[in-house]
């Protein structure tokens, strides 16, 4: 049997342009992926939305993040390295670690590696102050008699104000940076994706850039052109030609578009 995990957007398709670049570049020095879900009005106090998994959400504040750094893994408490960057079309968000490369860290083979969640300014100081205060704890303790996890709680006082009102919307942002070299030469592919909510349907963008990378997957399994017996990441569909060119144009049809830029690079660039 041939199953593909992870299908969405990153881990998914940004694994799968990664594994393209990697196939096509002889060697492979960096990979930098910046990905988020946001709402598209920010509203106090939270300017944040949960259009997947809230629990998951959670976790991507508390579970440390690992990544790689001159060959070696490293291990980075979540929310740390904060840094801001502008992107066409959202304006400013802030990036910080999070514990997203998953499969990548061990097969792609790049001594350097990051994956980063992006946020509106402001989010990563709520939210460390809440992990940092206990409210995100899995430790029970006791309230009045009553055994409690302090997560529990911050849970349902937040997913509440966490979710979609009607008429609400929501856009998802990935950029994905791979350096390396190829015939010699210095290159860098980069991937940017911006997607927005479907008003007419209805349909999250979070639904819609993970959904229907899934539904595609399946199909180009259906259609041949991976064979793979066993479990494969999404990364390992980039190492077949003709894989992430179906994956793009199944997801252009819906109006999930990625943009790919590749750019010669100077030693020191």
């Amino acid at each position: 049997m041939t199953a593909v995990i992870d299908c969405g957007v990153f881990p998914g398709m940004g694994s799968a342009l990664i594994g393209r670049a990697a196939r096509i570049l002889d060697t492979v020095e960096s990979v930098l992926v910046y990905v988020g879900g946001l709402p598209e009005v920010r509203t106090w106090p939270w300017e944040y939305k949960a259009v997947f998994s809230p629990i998951d959400v959670i976790e991507e504040y508390t579970r440390p993040a690992r990544y790689l750094e001159n060959g070696s893994l490293v291990t980075r408490p979540a929310l740390s390295d904060p840094e801001l960057i502008d992107f066409p079309g959202i304006g400013t968000l802030e990036a910080f670690n999070t514990d997203g490369l998953r499969t990548l860290i061990e097969t792609i083979g790049a001594p350097d590696m990051k994956e980063k969640t992006l946020r509106f300014p402001g989010h990563i100081e709520k939210m460390a102050m809440l992990r940092e205060s206990g409210f995100l704890s899995e430790e029970p303790m006791s309230v009045d008699g009553q055994m409690v996890r302090p997560v529990d709680l911050t849970a349902r006082l937040l997913f509440p104000m966490w979710k979609l009102q009607p008429g609400e919307g929501d856009i998802t942002v990935l950029e994905i940076i791979v350096a390396g070299r190829k015939d010699g030469r210095r290159k860098r592919f980069v991937y940017d994706m911006l997607d927005r909510f479907d008003h007419s349907t209805g349909t999250t963008s979070m639904a819609r850039t993970t959904g229907y990378t899934a539904t595609t997957t399946v199909r180009l399994i259906r259609d041949g052109l991976y064979d793979r017996t066993g479990i494969s990441p999404p990364e390992y569909l980039g190492r077949v030609p003709g894989c992430v060119s179906y994956l793009l144009d199944g997801l252009s049809l819906h109006g999930v578009v990625y943009e790919e830029r590749i750019e010669d690079l100077t030693d020191e660039g």
